[in-house]
């Protein structure tokens, strides 16, 4: 069958659907029509976070089966009309864990060590050692807002640095085993108590600003905002307000509204540090997400009755 690969992905993992006996054509960058057009005779579509398939998209696909996302956010397919078009959709929602986890940690570090600026002194031949008193991890509180397999790893990771960590998870109806450690509380309570806040949800109608105006204005002065999960769910503009007003410390975001960015008004600020949503940007990761995505879509294509013969 015909399999579609429409943003760029680990080559292991483009070989294996082929392995299978599927014929696989690369084309990245496609957008609405052409995207339609590369789409004609194809039941498998893989993509990443770059390829939009909208309702639109769908609808102009009528041999398409099935759509796999290598990585964990699903907020680029239109999931209500790819189930009315009978399209099955799939992530790879553990292939990414360990590495947006340990960016999350990295970027508590920066932060807190001022290692940007340092760096960018040192580059312009500047020792301002005085200048960049930093602050442990260890004995700080973290919260969580969210608590899957992300939330988790970095719960690990921030316990050997000795932080204490609560979490809020609505979706979790059982506290998973092996955590008791990490105490469970309600968003609410838990703002006014945390040092870190690291946000571990995906892009949803419920999550979208979840932290707002609102709920900025709930935490410590002295707090750090540390969002590696998804655009959409800060609202940018409360807190460039809560940052510039120093109702809030700093933040470190390696995820926006709108990507790229381009001229966003919180870069303008020495209390934000940034990255281009590389959370899952490693070898491990992305071969991870690759392999498991082209397991998943050969299982699909078998199991609806268009696999290989």
């Amino acid at each position: 069958m015909k399999v579609l690969v429409s943003d760029p992905l680990d080559p292991e993992a483009v070989e294996r659907v082929r392995a299978a006996g599927h014929e696989v054509v690369e084309k990245s960058g496609l957008k609405g029509a052409e995207l339609i057009a590369a789409l004609d005779g194809v039941q498998g579509l893989m993509i990443r976070g770059a390829t939009k398939v909208t309702a639109e998209v769908l609808r102009g696909a009528p041999s398409l089966k099935v759509v796999v996302r290598a990585g964990t956010g699903l907020d680029n397919v239109d999931r209500a009309a790819a189930k009315g078009c009978g399209v099955e959709v799939r992530n790879t929602p553990a292939a990414n864990a360990v590495s947006v986890a340990e960016l999350t940690i990295g970027m508590m570090l920066a932060f807190e060590r001022h290692i940007v600026p340092a760096t960018l002194d040192m580059r312009a031949g500047r020792w301002e050692k005085k200048k960049y008193m930093g602050r442990e991890l260890a004995g700080r509180t973290l919260g969580l807002v969210g608590f899957g397999r992300i939330g988790r790893e970095t719960a690990l990771r921030a316990r050997a640095f000795g932080m204490r960590v609560i979490a809020c998870d609505p979706l979790i109806e059982h506290w998973p085993a092996g955590f008791e450690w990490v105490k469970r509380m309600e968003l609410e309570e838990m703002l006014p108590v945390v040092d870190v806040l690291s946000l571990h949800v995906p892009l949803t109608d419920s999550t979208r600003n979840v932290i707002d105006a609102g709920a900025l204005a709930r935490m410590k002065a002295d707090a750090l905002l540390v969002n590696c999960a998804r655009g959409g769910t800060v609202d940018e503009g409360a807190l460039y307000e809560a940052l510039k007003a120093g109702r809030l410390r700093g933040a470190a975001l390696d995820v926006f509204s709108t990507e790229p960015p381009g001229a966003l008004k919180l870069f303008e600020l020495e209390s934000v540090i940034a990255t281009p949503h590389i959370g899952a940007s490693t070898d491990a990761a992305q071969n991870r997400a690759g392999t498991e995505a082209a397991d998943i879509l050969i299982e699909v294509l078998e199991r609806v009755g268009v696999g290989k013969a």
